[in-house]
C-alpha cells in the first residue's frame, strides 16, 4: 500500500488552485463541534437500534452495544491523536494516506463517502415517515418531501458553515433534551421483568431468556449496537473550519463520545424496561411506543414524537455536512474529479454539497428502502473504522517521533481493540443484510477501478494530505541516506 504514485508537481489550474478550494477558517469552537458529533448520531437513539432486539434479544443487543461502544471509544481516542497531527478536511482519508499510502487513503475515503452519502438518503425517508405519521399539514412521505428536505438543508449549508453548525446545535439540543424527558417519563413504568420478555429460540446455541437467539445473536446485533454511535467519527472532517484544531478536535471528539454513551444507556434501558423488548423490537418509533402501552397517544408521547423528528433532522443535516467535506478533500487531492472541490464566495464546497445531495435524493426517491441504505452505510463505515484504527497503529510504529499534541491513552493497544471489533462488525453486516453488503462492495469495485485506471497518477501535490505524505516520504529517504 505504501508505494507512491506519480503525483503532479502542480495543479494544472494554476497557482490559485488551493485559493479556489478554501474553506472558512475558524468558524467552529469545541462546543459547536461537540454538538456536531452528537448531531451525527442522535437520530439513532430514536429509531433503528431496536431492530437489534429481534436479532439478539435484550441481552444480545446489550452486549453488542457495549462492544460497539468500546470500539467507538477506542477509535475516537485514536482519531483524536490523528486529528491533532493532521487537522485537515480529509479526516480519516488523510490519516490513512500518511500511514497506508495512496491506495489506503482512497480505500478509507471511499468507505467514509459511502457512509455519508447513503445515510442521509436513508434518514430523509425516515423524516418523511415521521412527518406523515404526525399528520403535519396533511403531508405524505414521498419524493416531493425528500426534495424539499434536501433543498432546504443544502441551502443552509451553502449559506455558510458557521450558520449551519449553529442551526445543527440548536436542533440537536432539542433532540437531546427530549431524550432526557423520555427517560424520566418512562421511569415509573420501568420493570426488569420487561427487559427479557422475547420468546426463547430453544434451537439456538446458548439461548436463554437474556439471549433468546443464542450466542450468534450477539454478533448479529453488532450493526444495531453501532446505531447508538454511528457517525461520531466525522468530527475531524471539520478540521479546516475549526479554531485551534490540534486542541479543539480531540476535546470535541471525547466530549461527543461521552455524551453519546450516556444517551445510549439511558435510552436503551428506559425504552425496553417501560414497555418490554418484545413490544418495541419492530417499532419504527420505539420511544413513542414505550410511552403508549395501550396504543393511545399521550401528551408526552407526542412531545417525544416531535423530538424524534428533530433528531432525524439533526443527523440528516450533519451527515450532509460530513459527506461534503469528505468529497471536498478527496477531490482537492485529485482522487475524485477536481472540479468537485471548488468553493463559493462564502467558502462552501457547493458542488461537494450538491452532487452527493442529488445522489442521495435520487436514491431515496427510487428506492424508498431506508433500512437497506443504512445497512450499506454501516458496511462502508466498518471498513473505514478498521483502516483508520490500522493507520494509528502504523504511524505509532513507523513514526514514533512524530509530533503529537494529543496522545491516545493506551497507545496501539487501544487502536488494536478498535481494529479487531471493526473487523467483527464488518463480518456481522453479512449476517443482517447480504444484499446491502454486496451493493457496497459493487460501489467499491467501481470506485477502485476509477482510481487504479485514472486518478492514481493524477494526484495533486499541493493538497495538504499529499504534502503531509510527501514530507514523510522525504524524511524516510533522508533516513536511508
Amino acid at each position: 500500500m505504501s508505494q507512491e504514485p506519480t503525483i503532479t508537481p502542480a495543479a494544472p489550474e494554476g497557482d490559485d488552485y488551493l485559493e479556489r478550494r478554501a474553506l472558512r477558517r475558524g468558524s467552529a469552537g469545541w462546543v459547536l463541534l461537540t454538538g456536531l458529533g452528537v448531531a451525527y448520531v442522535v437520530s439513532g437513539d430514536y429509531s433503528g437500534w431496536n431492530f437489534g432486539l429481534a436479532e439478539g434479544g435484550f441481552g444480545g443487543l446489550a452486549i453488542a452495544m457495549v462492544l460497539m461502544g468500546a470500539m467507538y471509544t477506542c477509535m475516537v481516542f485514536a482519531l483524536a491523536e490523528l486529528s491533532s497531527i493532521l487537522p485537515t478536511a480529509g479526516g480519516g482519508y488523510g490519516f490513512a494516506r500518511r500511514a497506508l499510502g495512496p491506495w489506503g487513503g482512497f480505500l478509507t475515503g471511499t468507505a467514509i463517502l459511502i457512509e455519508y452519502v447513503l445515510a442521509p438518503a436513508a434518514i430523509v425517508i425516515f423524516i418523511g415517515d415521521y412527518v406523515e405519521s404526525l399528520g403535519l399539514f396533511g403531508l405524505e412521505s414521498g419524493w416531493p418531501m425528500y426534495l424539499v428536505c434536501f433543498a432546504i438543508f443544502l441551502g443552509i449549508h451553502l449559506w455558510g458553515v458557521g450558520e449551519a453548525l449553529r442551526f445543527s446545535f440548536v436542533v440537536t439540543g432539542i433532540a437531546v433534551a427530549a431524550l432526557i424527558v423520555f427517560a424520566l417519563a418512562a421511569l415509573p413504568d420501568f420493570s426488569f421483568a420487561s427487559l427479557d420478555d422475547i420468546p426463547v429460540d430453544s434451537s439456538a446455541a446458548g439461548s436463554n431468556s437474556w439471549l433468546p437467539f443464542g450466542l450468534l445473536g450477539i454478533w448479529a446485533a453488532f450493526p444495531f449496537g453501532m446505531w447508538f454511535f454511528l457517525g461520531v467519527e466525522g468530527v475531524p472532517l471539520a478540521a479546516e473550519e475549526t479554531k485551534d484544531p490540534a486542541r479543539t478536535l480531540p476535546k470535541a471528539i471525547r466530549w461527543s463520545m461521552g455524551i453519546l454513551v450516556v444517551l445510549a444507556v439511558v435510552t436503551f434501558f428506559a425504552a425496553a424496561g417501560a414497555r418490554g423488548s418484545a413490544a418495541i423490537q419492530e417499532a419504527g418509533n420505539p420511544l413513542v411506543e414505550a410511552l403508549q402501552p395501550n396504543g393511545k397517544a399521550t401528551a408526552l408521547s407526542r412531545i417525544v414524537n416531535y423530538a424524534g423528528l428533530a433528531g432525524l433532522v439533526a443527523s440528516f443535516f450533519s451527515l450532509i455536512y460530513a459527506g461534503s467535506r469528505q468529497l471536498f478533500a478527496l477531490s482537492r487531492a485529485g482522487y475524485l474529479p477536481r472540479f468537485l472541490s471548488l468553493t463559493s464566495g462564502r467558502k462552501a464546497p457547493y458542488l461537494g454539497l450538491l452532487v452527493p445531495g442529488t445522489i442521495g435524493f435520487l436514491l431515496a426517491a427510487v428506492s424508498g428502502n431506508g433500512a437497506r441504505m443504512l445497512n450499506v452505510a454501516v458496511f462502508g463505515a466498518t471498513i473505514s473504522y478498521a483502516l483508520m484504527s490500522l493507520s494509528h497503529i502504523v504511524l505509532r510504529r513507523r513514526e514514533p517521533e512524530l509530533e503529537r499534541p494529543y496522545r491516545t491513552p493506551g497507545g496501539v493497544l487501544t487502536s488494536s481493540v478498535a481494529l479487531v471489533l471493526a473487523c467483527a462488525a464488518l463480518v456481522a453486516t453479512f449476517l443482517v443484510d447480504v444484499t446491502a453488503a454486496l451493493i457496497a462492495l459493487a460501489v467499491y469495485v467501481v470506485a477502485l477501478g476509477y482510481f487504479g485506471l485514472y486518478s492514481r497518477k493524477r494526484l495533486v501535490a499541493k493538497a495538504p494530505e499529499e504534502e503531509f505524505a510527501a514530507l514523510a516520504a522525504a524524511e524516510a529517504e533522508l533516513a536511508r541516506d
